[in-house]
């Protein structure tokens, strides 16, 4: 029974240390945009994987899509680090969209708002020197805006329809006699959670517990040793209730022979004389040497972070995206890739690739994408 106890206890701890951790990212089909924490998927990721006010869902073609209070918006990038986000129109009308944006509510604003002056003005007034917004224009009258009320005032053919703040990714320094079609993305951004120093440096951002929306920096996500220790506290997880698990089942089967000869000494004693006890098999799958190690194929990420076979930009074993000139290991036959640190130190304890298992045999070479 202390065997029992001690078996859920070690599992309550691990699944209560890695609580925190169990929210990888996600994405919409084949969408390169990975999507973690503050932002997710609210159809793939759990309900602690984000940040309230943060979820996204994909759409029938699989684009990510960010619901503000005026409307939805497509999702083209995210900034984890400097904390901004790209938006356009699926409606392909952004002006229209930004003189309607409402922000009321929602985590996010705008880096900067700058007036515009919108103008109605005659079909028939086209020049080279100013540019109409096409989707607010039509046969009976073209759509201007500017930023300078002098020109907005000068053109006396037109008839000003309104002035607004309009959210802008930079402060117009220029000023001048000129019209644009407010056709660049809407960058927002967001100040909570505060996660730039965090990600700076390496780590990442989550919850400090599925039950908390207080928000902490793990950097067991990182490579190198931080993964390398991962693995380790994941195999001690695995390892100890199973020991514990053996060590119950070996308590029953005693106690059960006990009740079953009567617990009478000669019985047992008989028992042992008339029959030999089985021995334990303790199967288990040696790790690698150095050399073996050595020879599989190493990968030299080059700045396209292209690599062979299915691999994705993140090390499936410490989490953590690849980057230019980092050095990755590659299994061979199955071609599966992870940061050169961590999976020497997996190669070193089980003599199989972490994600398919397959137990290659040794040949390598250097690949430089």
């Amino acid at each position: 029974m202390e065997s029992l106890k001690f078996f859920f206890s070690i599992s309550l701890v691990c699944s209560l240390t890695f609580a925190a951790n169990d929210c990888p990212f996600s994405m919409c089909g084949n969408q390169v945009l990975p999507i973690r924490f503050p932002f997710r998927l609210a159809s793939l990721q759990p309900q602690n994987c984000g940040y309230p006010g943060f979820d996204l869902h994909c759409n029938s073609k699989d684009l990510t899509v960010l619901n503000l209070p005026s409307g939805e918006f497509i999702l083209r990038s995210i900034d984890y680090r400097a904390q901004v986000v790209e938006l356009y129109d699926p409606y392909k009308c952004l002006p229209k969209r930004l003189m309607e944006l409402s922000l009321s509510g929602s985590p996010f604003k705008a880096a900067y708002y700058q007036n515009y002056t919108f103008l109605s003005c005659p079909p028939e007034f086209t020049t080279s020197r100013f540019t109409s917004i096409n989707c607010l224009s039509n046969s009976t009258s073209n759509t201007l805006a500017t930023s300078s009320m002098n020109l907005a005032i000068s053109l006396k053919m037109c008839k000003i329809t309104v002035t607004l703040p309009i959210p802008i990714s930079r402060p117009d320094q220029l000023g001048g006699d000129f019209t644009s079609d407010l056709s660049d993305d809407l960058q927002l951004t967001w100040d909570i959670p505060n996660c730039d120093d965090c990600e700076a440096n390496g780590g990442s951002c989550a919850f400090k517990s599925s039950t908390s929306q207080e928000t902490t920096c793990f950097y067991n996500f990182q490579r190198g040793t931080k993964g390398i220790s991962i693995f380790k506290i994941i195999a001690l997880c695995i390892a100890l209730p199973a020991i514990a698990a053996s060590m119950s089942i070996a308590i029953f089967m005693c106690f059960m022979d006990r009740r079953r000869l009567g617990g009478h000494p000669n019985n047992i004693q008989h028992n042992s004389n008339a029959a030999a006890i089985a021995p334990i098999m303790v199967i288990s799958t040696p790790g690698l040497d150095e050399g073996t190690i050595e020879s599989y194929t190493k990968v030299i990420l080059g700045e396209s972070r292209r690599l062979p076979g299915t691999n994705d930009i993140t090390c499936p074993i410490c989490l953590s995206d690849y980057h230019a000139k980092e050095t990755l290991r590659c299994i061979p036959e199955c071609q599966h890739c992870f940061h050169a640190d961590c999976i020497d130190e997996w190669l070193r304890l089980k003599g199989s690739c972490p994600v398919c298992r397959n137990s290659p045999s040794p040949a390598g070479h250097v690949y430089s994408p």
